[in-house]
């Protein structure tokens, strides 16, 4: 949750990522473990965002990343970058995102979100 925060507020605000990231992890005192999970999310979905938002647009190529709501593509990007990283279980990644998509999103984004990263799952 805390990575799809900061993300968010990078993708709409324009902010940057380490100035994000740094005030939310001041704001709410969190595990350790948490906070390292959540600045390895945020550094590497900002590292490898473009090829994230290419692999979005291939997977659904009527909704190219830029196109798709900012919750939306932000989720995907972190449970594609989870998914790429190997130390994730596919099916848990797919299961926190749509999750996450249904308590977030739109009323159809758990849908879009899950067959995304099904197809992303079968590559």
């Amino acid at each position: 949750m805390l990575a799809l925060q900061v993300l968010y507020e990078v993708d709409t605000a324009h902010h940057s990522a380490d100035e994000v990231l740094n005030r939310h992890l001041a704001e709410v005192e969190r595990p350790a473990s948490v906070r390292a999970y959540a600045i390895e999310l945020v550094n590497g979905v900002m590292r490898e965002m473009a090829s994230l938002d290419q692999t979005i647009s291939a997977l659904a190529p009527e909704f190219p990343a830029e196109h798709l709501s900012a919750i939306d593509r932000n989720i995907l990007r972190i449970a594609l970058y989870e998914m790429r990283r190997g130390d994730v279980p596919l099916k848990v990644a797919i299961n926190e995102a749509v999750n996450v998509a249904k308590e977030f999103g739109s009323e159809t984004s758990s849908r879009f979100v899950n067959g995304v990263l099904g197809a992303a799952a079968n590559l």
